[in-house]
């Protein structure tokens, strides 16, 4: 399936501010077997006195942004056309949790994607005994790590309630469990804390989401909006596997990647530093066309 897709994120600040450094994560990325950039181009105003296009530690596309004279607003817009390739259908060949363990031990390499950076605390997730517990009694011994994953996405689906006014980008994964609500960024850090309580290793994905309107309805520019999901290591033969607990599925070709990490704190779409006063306000619309 391919994609057109167009992106706006704006920032006005109450007072201009001195200087500002910025690191935007929005370009999607070519990923072998799965995805394919034909297009892409992020735009930013007023332009910045220095731009460096790189890649970070797990290979994302990254853009570091610096200005050298006052500013009072800043936008940026991304327009990508990417083709998503539907993954391929495949028998289930993940071991039980004891033969992952196994497996992990003996994996020797250190590559951005290593199961070895994905088990243990990261920034935004550390252990959460109430998460722990969850988990463990949704684990049955005899199950795949590829059938736990899925019992624990759809368990974690069915627990929580999607509320977009609940939380915020700062809320701990704990907090949003126990009050069983919050949005995407939730229901993934809950669903990665969960995992790596049971020694699966688990990562965070942004990323794009095609909506499908109601029957009979059009859809709306800038309708959509920038999503995340779950990616868990499933032993040597399977490998990684992408599954979307807000919506209580395996990605599939509706799925657009942008970026990967440990947490949202490794692959926020927009941060930085800037000194300013007075209140600050934001604005975001995503439209993902299919073409």
């Amino acid at each position: 399936m391919q994609y057109d897709i167009r992106l706006a994120i704006g920032y006005n600040y109450g007072a201009p501010s001195d200087r500002a450094r910025t690191v935007v994560r929005l370009l999607p990325s070519n990923l072998p077997g799965q995805q394919r950039i034909t297009a892409r181009l992020l735009s930013v105003d007023p332009e910045p006195d220095e731009r460096r296009d790189t890649t970070d530690f797990f290979g994302n596309a990254m853009s570091i942004l610096s200005f050298h004279q006052p500013i009072d607003r800043i936008d940026f817009k991304l327009h990508a056309r990417v083709e998503r390739l539907a993954p391929a259908g495949s028998l289930d060949l993940s071991p039980n949790l004891a033969g992952l363990g196994a497996e992990i031990a003996a994996y020797r390499n250190l590559d951005s994607l290593s199961p070895h950076h994905f088990l243990g605390p990261s920034r935004r997730i550390g252990p959460e005994p109430e998460i722990a517990a969850f988990a463990t009694s949704f684990h049955k011994p005899d199950q795949t790590v590829r059938q736990t994953v899925g019992a624990l996405g759809q368990a974690i689906h069915s627990e929580m309630r999607f509320d977009p006014g609940a939380t915020d980008v700062d809320t701990p994964p704990g907090e949003a469990f126990a009050n069983r609500h919050g949005v995407c960024q939730d229901f993934s850090h809950v669903m990665i804390a969960a995992l790596r309580a049971l020694g699966i290793p688990a990562g965070y994905v942004s990323g794009f989401l095609r909506t499908i309107p109601p029957p009979g309805q059009p859809r709306l520019d800038g309708a959509d909006a920038m999503h995340a999901w779950v990616m868990a290591w499933c032993g040597n033969e399977t490998g990684w596997v992408e599954i979307d607990p807000t919506n209580n599925c395996f990605v599939e070709a509706d799925h657009i990647v942008v970026a990967y990490g440990r947490d949202y704190a490794d692959i926020a779409p927009v941060k930085g530093v800037l000194r300013t006063s007075g209140t600050q306000n934001s604005r975001h619309s995503v439209d993902v066309e299919p073409i």
